[in-house]
């Protein structure tokens, strides 16, 4: 089982009424519940844990993840309100305005994480990895888990969202050095690096500890860097309707992959041939490009991607 920890949320998506009226309708959200959402969908054992609330939104957001057979069992209820983020379209592209402040997730506490985990593997990421106090929570219990499970990480810098620069940069490589994958975008370098090409960048975030670093580029794909040389697949062509969900697909697909191949171990890892990567950054892309094809964060099954 794979363990998601992280935020989850509701996205308010921009819809029009029957009158023609602009109007925001409610959709289960947040980058690491989409990642739990989807790696259920591929098949994989999946649980998830979080601060949630017990308001209608909570409700709403507890009902989806069983609906897709997640187990919500390590995850911490509270009466706190559910965090929003409003969404704006543009040519596609996602904007986000976001409703946070004393929300369930956003005040999670080092004293609400679970003391026993029974998960092979470990993914964090999000906005929940930028604020206080749940940021210090899931680095916590990022420190307890990473020795003895592997660990990915999707950072998701969302520099807007950051009051302090100086603690979340140092809080993110501190995780980097822990993870055993790490994917970042293009934009996420721009943010976490200094100057230089991709390639380089990249390459220093690997040399911080993971044994994988996938780096993806929106239309122009992503390439894998490890021990080996680096392994690059192109994004699927298809018709974009938005990207809400998008590289939290692709992180599933990633370790959907990989355990289906028994890769998905700290020894494994460090050891991976060129062929199981072109497989992981193949599932992930397919499944990145149905989940574009179609409104909100809505990751394929298994089935759908063929």
């Amino acid at each position: 089982m794979i363990l998601c920890s992280g935020e989850a949320l509701i996205d308010m998506l921009p819809r029009e009424t029957a009158a023609g009226e602009p109007a925001f309708a409610p959709h289960v959200g947040g980058a690491v519940l989409n990642t739990a959402t989807a790696l259920a969908r591929l098949g994989t054992p999946t649980a998830f844990f979080s601060g949630l609330s017990t308001d209608i939104f909570g409700a709403q957001i507890a009902r989806a993840l069983k609906g897709d057979g997640i187990d919500i069992s390590l995850a911490h209820r509270s009466d706190r309100p559910t965090t929003l983020a409003f969404v704006t379209l543009s040519d596609g592209q996602a904007a986000y305005a976001f409703y946070d402040e004393n929300t369930a997730g956003r005040m999670l506490s080092k004293g609400d994480l679970p003391r026993d985990v029974p998960a092979t593997a470990c993914f964090f990421g999000g906005i929940s990895l930028a604020v206080e106090p749940c940021a210090d929570a899931y680095d916590a219990l990022s420190a307890r888990l990473a020795p003895g499970m592997p660990m990915m990480l999707d950072p998701n810098v969302r520099p807007g969202f950051i009051a302090d620069a100086d603690a979340y940069r140092a809080r993110i490589w501190r995780m980097i050095a822990r993870a055993d994958i790490v994917k970042v975008s293009d934009e996420d370098l721009d943010w976490l690096t200094g100057a230089g090409s991709p390639e380089a960048r990249a390459r220093t975030v690997l040399d911080h500890g993971p044994a994988l670093v996938c780096l993806t580029e929106g239309a122009a794909g992503v390439t894998a860097f490890g021990a080996g040389d680096p392994v690059t697949v192109s994004s699927r062509r298809v018709e974009v309707v938005d990207t809400v969900g998008a590289g939290d697909t692709f992180n599933a697909g990633i370790l959907a992959s990989l355990s289906d191949d028994g890769a998905l171990t700290k020894d494994a890892l460090r050891a991976l041939d060129r062929e199981t990567v072109e497989r992981a950054l193949t599932l992930g892309t397919k499944a990145a490009a149905v989940t574009v094809a179609r409104a909100g964060a809505n990751p394929p099954t298994r089935a759908e991607i063929g």
